[in-house]
């Protein structure tokens, strides 16, 4: 009765063209005093608990963090620092995408943020270098993701803050996954040019080792503070909180002093915080009454007991959970689908034994791939805009299939073997 009910009243409030935080919050509310006799104020203590929590405060720092770098032309000189270094490997600048996006997505925390800040400098330069444009986009489409997973990173801090995990075991856990699938970029990368030589220009710059290490000095600046940022929380020295806001003062002194940022800059820089995390916050403002309207209701006990009943193994179940997050991944953005969905499956899967740590960097693959797929796919859509209407959507869609296909990969060998996520963790905190 009350998955109808609840099936019902999201479809309606989703076609009356209501923002997901609405249509997940008017759900909640209209569950809570139908089915649990009025008992709405317990929603409304939820809200004021959630948003009151000092956990949940480092998310608008960090993302004001990577705005104020990601508008210092921070991108131009990070480019510009690691080209060099894959001058000699089939595939050129390709490469030299994955890495910057590695290195922007311990900067910027999002998905999108790490697309459009590389793709703003890559593509017009690889377009006019002779670079094979689809393969260009799908190359920037796939290494955007890496701002998901790459610490510190918005979907572990969401995360850590509703289900209370620890965010500095999330962020710790998220750096050899984050390294192995950009390692695997790379791969197809070369066994693509490999067998297409067509898909790159030639390039005869071949500087000495030593000038590529010494030109890769130039962003130092940027490594230093991921360095402190991440140093902070490992060794317990800071909270994410406290170590976030000390980042943004230190970025605001880099970007003023070492990049290129300006007073106009950085108070645009704040306005962009602001409106991304409201828009991120009323999506958990609407999941937590919805939330707490399951939880009162007993609905993620009962998925509990139902899928017990089936007689299903774990990794059973955990097959459903990823064909599931792929299809809503075609309709929601990964955030807005994490927070939607974590009040259902984290109970679910924690019980039948999966860490929550493993969990939440799986969870963060998962939502990544919702990055790359149409017709939502946010990094496609920012990426066919940046072309200026040279690849379609569906040619961009095409050309990230393959990313698509490395981060299920990428799924798998997590399962396989957990302790890539986990063993960091364990070991330093």
């Amino acid at each position: 009765m009350f998955l109808s009910a609840f099936s019902a009243l999201l479809i309606v409030t989703a076609l009356t063209a209501a923002a997901l935080g609405a249509a997940l919050g008017l759900t909640g509310f209209i569950l809570l005093q139908v089915f649990a006799n009025g008992a709405t104020s317990i929603a409304v203590n939820a809200i004021w608990n959630v948003f009151n929590s000092f956990t949940l405060s480092a998310i608008p720092l960090f993302i004001l963090l990577g705005e104020i770098l990601l508008h210092s032309g921070l991108s131009q000189r990070a480019y510009t620092a690691f080209r060099p270094a894959f001058a000699r490997v089939p595939g050129g600048l390709l490469h030299t995408n994955i890495a910057v996006c590695t290195l922007f997505g311990a900067i910027s925390g999002s998905s999108m943020s790490t697309a459009a800040a590389v793709g703003s400098v890559a593509y017009p330069e690889m377009a006019k270098r002779g670079y094979d444009k689809a393969t260009v986009v799908g190359s920037l489409a796939g290494g955007g993701t890496l701002g998901l997973l790459i610490p510190p990173s918005l979907s572990f801090l969401i995360y850590g803050a509703l289900t209370d995990t620890s965010i500095g075991k999330l962020f710790v856990a998220g750096v050899l996954p984050g390294l192995m699938v950009a390692a695997l970029f790379m791969g197809y990368l070369l066994v693509r040019c490999l067998q297409n030589p067509g898909l790159y220009p030639k390039d005869d710059e071949r500087l000495p080792w030593g000038k590529i290490a010494l030109g890769s000095l130039r962003i130092w600046p940027v490594i230093l503070l991921i360095l402190a940022i991440m140093g902070s929380i490992v060794l317990g020295y800071a909270t994410p909180t406290e170590s976030a806001g000390v980042g943004v003062v230190f970025a605001i002194v880099i970007a003023f002093v070492w990049g290129e940022l300006t007073l106009p800059k950085l108070l645009d820089s704040v306005m962009r915080s602001a409106l991304v995390f409201a828009s991120i916050g009323f999506v958990v403002l609407g999941a937590t009454v919805l939330a707490q309207s399951a939880s009162v209701l007993g609905v993620p006990q009962a998925i509990l007991e139902s899928a017990l009943s089936t007689g299903l193994g774990k990794h059973e179940v955990l097959a459903i959970v990823v064909l599931v997050y792929l299809v809503l991944g075609c309709f929601f953005d990964g955030l807005s689908l994490m927070v939607m969905t974590l009040p259902l499956v984290f109970p679910l899967m924690v019980h039948l034994g999966f860490d929550p740590i493993w969990l939440g960097v799986v969870i963060t693959l998962l939502i990544e791939i919702g990055q790359i797929t149409p017709p939502v796919g946010l990094n496609l859509s920012v990426l066919t805009v940046m072309t200026k209407g040279e690849i379609t959507l569906g040619r961009a869609a095409i050309a990230a299939m393959p990313y698509w296909v490395i981060l299920l990969v990428a799924i798998l060998m997590l399962t396989l073997f957990p302790m890539i996520a986990t063993f960091l963790p364990g070991q330093l905190m």
